[in-house]
């Protein structure tokens, strides 16, 4: 059975000094967890998380990496760089890249595609907004953002993690009903089923506002195995919490 995946998205958030603090609290805290556990950092704190990580249980991870490998694109940050800092896990297709930064579903899964080359686990997110929810739209948009995924790495899409998160729900305090959560995620496991015969090592995590008081109930629905967490990934309190109800 696979173990379950909590990552923290910490977003445009952080300091050299709340970060120290807040992983001292998470690395003392976290014990043994049952299940895997992560955080996606801003990428000018890899190496300061990357040390204070060192030796612990807590795996880093990376809010975005480049579409490119190399060259002439000011900014960027190749997947080759991020491997060169220890980064286990790398967020690609979040909404707000999708949304402030006009990527498509193909860049999203070239990003993915580049993390996997370079031993780097992607992070693959998908949801839909509150017009296409209202629409009846979710099944279609959720599907098509993933089938770009699965298009451009054949069998390596065993080796992905995919996340599902409703953009309405998304540092809104409003969250997917477990059945609803469980819904999207059945779907998701079916379309991977129908693309690999390892579809069922697949983490499918949700990430629409997960937080301290509804985790246990969303993680105890039998197609999501872990949760993308922002906000509350920023309190050592609330993400341990989560962390111990992933069993």
């Amino acid at each position: 059975m696979k173990k379950k995946l909590i990552a923290g998205n910490w977003k445009m958030n952080g300091s050299l000094q709340s970060n120290a603090q807040l992983l001292q609290a998470i690395v003392t805290g976290v014990g043994q967890p049952a299940c895997r556990v992560a955080v996606a950092v801003p990428s000018v704190y890899l190496a300061q998380c990357q040390a204070l990580l060192a030796n612990s249980v807590v795996e880093l991870g990376a809010q975005d990496v480049s579409a490119q490998a190399s060259g002439a694109y000011t900014g960027e940050i190749s997947a080759a760089m991020l491997n060169d800092f220890g980064v286990r896990y790398a967020i690609v297709g979040h909404s707000e890249r999708r949304q402030y930064h006009g990527e498509s579903d193909e860049t999203v899964a070239l990003k993915a595609q580049r993390a996997l080359a370079s031993g780097i686990t992607p992070i693959v997110c998908v949801g839909e907004t509150l017009a296409q929810r209202e629409a009846g739209l979710t099944v279609e948009v959720v599907k098509r953002q993933l089938a770009a995924v699965i298009h451009a790495n054949g069998h390596c899409v065993s080796e992905i993690v995919v996340a599902y998160e409703p953009v309405w729900a998304i540092g809104t305090g409003k969250t997917a009903t477990p059945d609803q959560a469980q819904q999207v995620h059945a779907v998701l496991r079916a379309q991977l089923r129908a693309a690999s015969p390892s579809a069922d090592r697949i983490a499918l995590l949700y990430g629409g506002s997960m937080n301290a008081a509804n985790a246990q109930d969303l993680l105890a629905q039998p197609d999501i195995d872990g949760g993308l967490i922002g906000g509350a990934s920023l309190k050592a309190p609330d993400f341990l919490t989560i962390v111990a109800a992933a069993r």
